[in-house]
């Protein structure tokens, strides 16, 4: 891609971090199911144009928060959503995963962060 081209994408791109907190009791199942080597649900997101999907780790006293950061390319993020949450290998991936992880209060899952800077 050159450089016209990737300014052009980057101009469309949705940037989402967000956080949630995870129980103690699951941190290693959790580190596990997402290693490197396990599939989960990857390909899905690619085909749902979520890129960079990054989720990162942190402890405070006894909590463990995780910080999840993605770029969405695509053209109707509602629909992409849409399409992904209908997905049963989705579906099956986050029955797996959600009762490992706490929402922060007020929150019924991931808590979606505001953007309060970007530098490329």
């Amino acid at each position: 891609m050159d450089i016209q081209g990737y300014q052009e994408l980057n101009r469309h791109v949705k940037r989402v971090g967000m956080v949630i907190k995870i129980r103690p009791e699951y941190v290693e199942q959790y580190l596990s199911l997402h290693h490197d080597a396990h599939p989960g649900v990857r390909d899905l997101l690619q085909k749902y144009h979520l890129r960079n999907f990054s989720i990162f780790l942190h402890k405070i006293g006894s909590d463990y928060f995780e910080f999840g950061y993605y770029e969405y390319t695509g053209a109707s993020f509602d629909l992409d959503m849409a399409g992904l949450a209908a997905e049963q290998r989705n579906i099956e991936w986050l029955n797996l995963c959600d009762p490992m992880q706490l929402p922060l209060e007020g929150e019924s899952g991931w808590a979606i962060m505001q953007q309060i800077y970007y530098n490329d």
